[in-house]
Order: structure tokens, then sequence, then C-alpha cells
């Protein structure tokens, strides 16, 4: 039995879950997502509770994945969810135009990216180099997250590049002069 998938799923007061064959519809104050549920999968919603059984033990990798996305959308529709990044490096900044988010990051040109439906991009007033991505998708949010610190990841030398807030870089050391005399013998 899957440990992760045998916990049952609070369903708090204000969520409504309605399961509809296979389509799983969850709406709360905020917005509503749902999810398709495959095959060998069975889910329970009962007394504000969800429980999610599988048939056989051929589904088990299912059983808790399943498990664990239904708690995320119960939380997205709740409460939200939300990823900041970090722009470090001398020159790099980001400007929000509209929806689409303008970033130089040491490149000759200018990089723009178009935000997704569905998430909210923010920059921070006070700390300019802050990028904040709130949206009731988690897997979206975590994407568009992903996909804005590739653009530049942080280099181990100095440091510069887009990070996730609290991210910690492992810097390496640079090159040393071997001897005063600057040279082999």
């Amino acid at each position: 039995m899957s440990r992760i998938g045998k916990k049952p799923v609070q369903v708090p007061q204000g969520v409504t879950v309605q399961v509809t064959g296979s389509l799983v519809k969850i709406k709360g104050a905020k917005n509503e997502l749902s999810l398709n549920i495959p095959f060998g999968i069975e889910l329970e919603v009962k007394d504000g509770v969800i429980t999610v059984t599988r048939k056989s033990d051929t589904f088990k990798n299912l059983h808790g994945t399943i498990r664990t996305l239904l708690a995320n959308m119960i939380e997205g529709v709740t409460k939200g969810f939300e990823k900041k990044l970090d722009v470090q490096g001398v020159g790099f900044k980001a400007i929000l135009k509209g929806k689409d988010l303008e970033l130089s990051l040491g490149f000759s040109h200018p990089v723009n990216v178009t935000t997704p439906e569905g998430l909210v991009v923010d920059i921070d007033k006070e700390k300019k180099n802050i990028i904040s991505i709130k949206g009731f998708d988690k897997q979206l949010v975590g994407e568009f997250a992903a996909k804005l610190r590739s653009l530049k990841k942080p280099e181990p030398y100095k440091g510069k590049g887009i990070r996730y807030e609290g991210e910690i870089i492992k810097k390496k050391a640079g090159k040393t002069v071997a001897g005063a005399s600057g040279g082999a013998k």
C-alpha cells in the first residue's frame, strides 16, 4: 500500500468536489481546477474527505501521485501558490510590460517572456530584481519559474543569473596565480 496514497485528503469549508466519471472538478473561492483520473484509480468523496484507492497493485505508482495532485488542487483553490526568483548580476534587471516580462540578462538583446494564462507575475517595488510568480496550479507555477531560471542559470564563479529565492549556489574558486614570477622555469 502506498503510504502517501492511503492518507485521506481533507476538503475545507467552501470547497466543492465534483466527480463525473474520470473527471474531478475542485472549485474554491478563488478558482476551479480539474483533473482526469487514470484507469485503475478510484475516488470516494464522503463527509468532506477524499479517499483514493486503486484496483490492483498494477496501479500503485499512480496511487500516491493522484492523491498528492488532489491535495495540491485543494490548496491551490484555497490559498494559491507562489514562487520567487532573484535576478542577480551587474546590469541584470526585470521589467514588467503588461503581461510580458522583459529581462536584461547580459545578452546583446533583452529577453521577452509572455506570462502563461492563469499566472500573475509581479516585480517587487523595493527590491527590483525579485520576480514573484503566483497562480492556482502548482505545476504551472513551477514550470514557469523553471523556464525563467533556465534563461540564465546562476554561474558558479560569481553567482550571476536567475535563482530561486533562498537557493544557495556553491561558488567555485577562480584561477590562482602559481607564483610571483608568473611562469615556469
